[in-house]
């Protein structure tokens, strides 16, 4: 194991705690300050960070209990499903916005937000669009949010991974 993972690898549940909470944010900033707002797939992908903000959180407070650290490797091995789940979700709606396959039908075409005069209009009986999943709102680097969630979430399934090998060889 390298020297620069070996410290992310013992603490594997504060940074995937810090990067959930990261990437959280980022979607956040996106959202209010780009006025990007969300599709489904969007949120689903959301759900999927605040998942692994709650169990790391609590794998921090387990491992920390007495006999606790017998549950690190079960906490990282959860934490890897769970990014797992994310990749699969990012890469479901970055194919979506690619035509590859069909994104959902409740989300697919549509607006990107809303105004007040659309609010009112809600009010009145009118029907709003929601932004659609089949449409990259964004891209950089010939990747769209949904790609770049793919990557990061790929990423921290690895780490999870190498994480749950650090803890049985630690043990």
């Amino acid at each position: 194991m390298s020297a620069f993972l070996r410290p992310f690898l013992q603490r594997w549940r504060l940074w995937a705690l810090i990067s959930s909470l990261l990437m959280l944010a980022i979607a956040h900033g996106f959202e209010t300050i780009g006025g990007l707002a969300p599709c489904a797939l969007c949120l689903r992908a959301r759900e999927v960070y605040w998942v692994a903000a709650w169990v790391a959180l609590a794998g921090m407070f387990v491992v920390r209990m007495r006999g606790g650290e017998r549950w690190r490797a079960a906490f990282d091995g959860a934490l890897a499903l769970i990014f797992a789940v994310g990749v699969g979700v990012a890469v479901y709606h970055a194919g979506a916005e690619w035509k590859w396959w069909p994104g959902p039908t409740a989300c697919s075409g549509g607006a990107g937000s809303v105004n007040a005069g659309q609010m009112a209009d809600l009010l009145q009986g009118a029907k709003i669009k929601p932004p659609a999943c089949d449409k990259a709102a964004w891209v950089f680097l010939g990747l769209s949010m949904a790609g770049w969630n793919a990557l990061v979430s790929l990423k921290l399934t690895i780490l999870s991974l190498l994480a749950v090998r650090h803890e049985r060889r630690a043990s």
